[in-house]
């Protein structure tokens, strides 16, 4: 009977999981998208490289999807059972809410183990990927990447400048410049026009502009001796319209996949990661180190610097503030205030220079940990989820998604805030890592506890007669009318 049991409710569990896993992985693939859209654009990508980059991003979501399908999954499948009152019956028949739980959260488990692995093993490579190809079309990928007034010698072969880019995607032009690369016995070429305009060639790996109102000119006595290049000036041919084919094959062919990026934490696994914490915290160690020693040289300095300028003469005797008249007055207070101000700028700019050394050891520690946390994260999300939705009772696509999103919400900001934190040095990465966990933990919790005591907390009308004695301070009373 109980495994009958349980594989319905597993298979209930994972009708809505599935659904749910989609629309979150393509909603956080069309962000990703959003973001980098202006980097695939005019850049003779082929399909099947923006596919593949969009999947190399899109494998990083799963640590932050997995979580929120989970909590939004078991919401929904509890919240179901509850509507049809299928949680009542198992309790009619003897079988507690925990009884009911226990194979959804053996499936959790699972999937928190899976998640581990997959964040351990699988999402740095893909990060690596996703990361050199980005990279690499950044860099190798300059076809629309034109500024205005500047030489770009990207292009295979020429140089050239636009004076002015207008129109909506950048492809009228104005004033052209290009220079054709050539050796010491080649013809010099460069083209001169008025205006030009990108467009788009049957070859996606040539680049077409078409120029108006310009002039070839052309040097055919390249690496001549100049008696003989005074014999014939350069050639000269307008034209009202020209255009020209760039071959960009060799910058579309180029392996955009090639690693040229290997040092980033993102790349490491968990164990790896160990090492370069160890190695981060004994350079902030010596980096710390040696600011200290600056801080107290300079500080030593200007009190060596005051001992020896110190009177010899008795206390008594000595010069006070207020008996000093005049310019000198003037000149120590300058002088006093200078050093003070000198000193607390070193002591400003020591304490930037810690800054980015603080805030790589708090990403690297935090990456590291995440890689634990999340996988804690569906339990707990489980465990919110589960008691929420048979409390509530509703299931569908309604109330537990506003649930869901408004808990996640929290966890993010929590999580996002603690880590801003954590950057700044004002709290332990480690603790920042896990605070999320530690913090919604006690709350699901609570949300079992009263799941499981049958709590009335979504109940309207339990919190009306609670404040029923508050709010009848505020109802006018109606006057009792006989009848006539």
């Amino acid at each position: 009977m109980f495994k009958i049991l349980d594989r319905y409710i597993i298979k209930t569990f994972f009708g809505p999981f599935l659904f749910i896993f989609s629309v979150l992985f393509f909603i956080f693939i069309v962000n990703i998208i959003w973001i980098q859209l202006g980097q695939f654009m005019g850049k003779g990508l082929t399909t099947l490289q923006i596919m593949k980059l969009l999947f190399y991003l899109g494998v990083s979501v799963v640590s932050m999807v997995l979580p929120l399908t989970v909590l939004l999954a078991s919401i929904m499948s509890f919240g179901e059972l509850g509507e049809r009152y299928e949680l009542a019956a198992m309790k009619a028949a003897g079988i507690s809410l925990t009884r009911v739980m226990m194979p959804l959260l053996g499936v959790t488990a699972v999937l928190a183990v899976m998640l581990y692995f997959f964040s351990n093993n699988i999402i740095p490579d893909f990060q690596r990927k996703a990361k050199n190809m980005l990279f690499n079309i950044a860099q190798t990928k300059p076809a629309l990447n034109f500024t205005p007034g500047q030489f770009i010698d990207q292009l295979p072969g020429v140089m050239v400048k636009f004076d002015k880019i207008k129109g909506e995607d950048g492809r009228d032009l104005e004033g052209v410049f290009i220079h054709k690369k050539a050796g010491n016995y080649e013809n010099q070429q460069t083209i001169v026009a008025e205006k030009g305009k990108f467009a788009n060639a049957k070859n996606p790996k040539f680049m077409k502009l078409i120029l108006y109102n310009g002039s070839v000119i052309e040097d055919s006595y390249a690496g001549k001796a100049d008696n003989v290049r005074l014999k014939q000036p350069d050639q000269a041919t307008k034209f009202d319209s020209l255009t020209i084919h760039f071959d960009i094959s060799e910058l579309i062919d180029k392996a955009i996949e090639k690693e040229q990026i290997t040092d980033d934490y993102r790349f490491q696994t968990y164990t790896e990661l160990l090492a370069t914490i160890d190695k981060t915290k004994k350079d902030n160690n010596r980096t710390v180190d040696n600011v200290s020693n600056d801080i107290i040289n300079q500080t030593n300095s200007v009190l060596t610097y005051m001992d020896k300028n110190k009177t010899k003469a008795p206390v008594k005797s000595q010069y006070k503030l207020d008996s000093i008249k005049g310019e000198k007055k003037l000149q120590l207070l300058t002088n006093a205030y200078s050093r003070l101000d000198n000193l607390k700028t070193n002591l400003d700019s020591k304490n930037k220079e810690l800054d980015p050394s603080v805030k790589y050891y708090s990403k690297v520690v935090i990456y590291q940990q995440r890689i634990l946390t999340y996988s804690f994260t569906c339990i707990i999300f489980f465990m919110i989820g589960a008691s929420l939705g048979s409390i509530i009772r509703k299931g569908g696509m309604g109330v537990p998604v506003i649930i869901a999103i408004i808990i996640f919400i929290i966890f993010y900001v929590i999580n996002v805030g603690f880590e801003n934190i954590a950057w700044s040095g004002k709290m332990s990465p480690y603790l920042a890592a896990w605070l999320p966990n530690i913090i919604l933990f006690p709350f699901g919790i609570l949300m079992t506890y009263k799941a499981l005591t049958d709590s009335q907390l979504f109940d309207s009308e339990k919190y009306k007669t609670f404040f029923k004695p508050i709010t009848k301070l505020f109802v006018k009373q109606k006057e009792h009318q006989r009848y006539q």
